[in-house]
């Protein structure tokens, strides 16, 4: 036995990482933490802002009506959006070439034309119709209502939303729809089970996942959206807060009051729109995605502790 058989084999250097260095993120951190801080600074320094203003009419009775109409005319508008998207949704994927180019037709027409320019349609309509008849085409009526009693700022305001939202919603569904797998129809026609059954029990709730996100999306543009009502003198929350600045000229703070109100349904409705994905996307993955507050928990009792390195020289 040699002298290099009994030596004792030696170990290669403890390998020392150098962590990768990332000059552009402290940068652009400064950045933004430095015009953070100036709106900070700006927030409460402009006297211009009159928060006092702000507060003496966040909670005022008419702002508070303005609020309870926007939210009124979001869930109608909503539900008429829904509704007709759903229809026209299945009118664009029916075998009958009149309904597919009927609502293609439809969704061409109110996807192309903008919705202010609907809402003031939709407020002047008595300009082209004198009354509405109810009765036999061509033939006789039996009811005629007048159009200047029926249309009102707030029936125009749910017709010009309502209508134009079912266009969005119906390619919406209609790429729900699509998204589920052909063989779950077939299957379900070799089961015996008509179309509408299949599209109710089958398909539908399949496309919900898909269906849900945009569906949530829409429903907070809408909410915003509502905002253009005013210029048909429906008073809702802008309405509300101009009737009030357009007295006491305090422009700015009444705009902040309908920002924050704005800002506080967006947000609620957003909360709501994470709990209906995440309960829509049963199956779609392993495990759910957790909550805000299951994250808030584990980030507060997980603590990361640094790998120890073995020193040189020993096992």
């Amino acid at each position: 036995m040699t002298e290099t058989d009994t030596a004792e084999p030696v170990r290669p250097e403890t390998i020392k990482a150098v962590p990768v260095r990332h000059p552009g993120r402290w940068v652009s951190g400064a950045i933004v933490a430095v015009l953070a801080a100036m709106l900070v600074h700006m927030l409460f320094t402009n006297p211009n802002l009159d928060w006092g203003t702000f507060g003496k009419y966040f909670s005022e009775t008419q702002i508070l009506k303005g609020l309870v109409a926007t939210l009124e005319l979001t869930v109608i508008a909503m539900a008429i959006g829904i509704v007709g998207g759903v229809v026209l949704a299945l009118m664009r994927l029916s075998a009958n070439p009149m309904l597919s180019s009927a609502a293609w037709l439809y969704i061409w027409f109110f996807r192309g034309t903008p919705v202010l320019v609907q809402l003031i349609f939709w407020f002047n309509i008595k300009a082209l119709f004198g009354d509405i008849s109810l009765g036999i085409p061509f033939g006789p009526t039996f009811i005629t209502w007048d159009v200047n009693s029926l249309v009102t700022t707030f029936v125009a305001a749910i017709l010009g939303l309502g209508l134009n939202e079912a266009a969005y919603m119906s390619e919406i569904v209609r790429a729900g729809i699509l998204s589920v797998d052909e063989g779950q129809t077939e299957a379900s026609q070799a089961l015996g089970m008509r179309r509408l059954k299949i599209m109710r029990r089958i398909v539908l709730p399949q496309a919900m996942r898909v269906i849900i996100p945009p569906t949530g999306n829409e429903t907070i543009s809408m909410l915003k959206t509502t905002s253009l009502a005013s210029t048909v003198a429906f008073t809702e929350l802008l309405k509300a807060g101009e009737d009030i600045f357009n007295a006491n000229y305090k422009t700015i703070p009444l705009l902040i009051v309908v920002s924050v109100w704005y800002i506080i349904i967006t947000s609620i409705l957003s909360v709501g729109q994470y709990y209906l994905e995440r309960y829509y996307g049963r199956g779609s993955s392993r495990e759910l995605p957790p909550t805000p507050m299951q994250r808030l928990r584990r980030n507060l009792t997980t603590f990361h502790v640094r790998p120890q390195v073995p020193e040189r020289g020993t096992s």
